[in-house]
């Protein structure tokens, strides 16, 4: 039976095109926000292969990737997403925008007199 093949994991975060810099994955991984399998990881040269699940920050999204091979080298987009699985939920909705005012400027006194006597239109 053959090892599994394995990475360190700043290294395939950086092949995969997660993270702009390998520095960067490092820092990630180093300040303990990056879980392998549920479990949070310290160590930048933890060995990660095929199977694993890795759940890491990214911008304002939590990803959640299941490693399908290792690669060779840092290529071009097509090709790192053929090393993940995304598993990453759907983001919830957003709340709607609050209501804006229709932008017609600064009431003059004129308006606002009519507003203080009739209130506000539509109300």
């Amino acid at each position: 039976m053959e090892p599994r093949p394995t990475l360190r994991i700043d290294k395939w975060l950086w092949q995969a095109r997660f993270f702009k810099t390998r520095g960067r994955a490092a820092e990630l991984v180093s300040a303990g926000r990056v879980r392998l399998d549920g479990a949070p990881i310290a160590k930048p040269a933890r060995a990660v292969g095929p199977g694993d699940v890795l759940t890491f920050p990214q911008g304002e999204r939590i990803r959640v990737v299941r490693i399908v091979a290792i690669g060779t080298r840092r290529g071009p987009a097509p090709e790192a997403r053929e090393l993940y699985e995304d598993l990453t939920p759907e983001p919830e909705p957003k709340a709607p925008p609050p209501p804006r005012y229709e932008g017609k400027g600064r009431p003059s006194a004129k308006d606002r007199r009519d507003l203080a006597k009739h209130g506000p239109k539509g109300a």
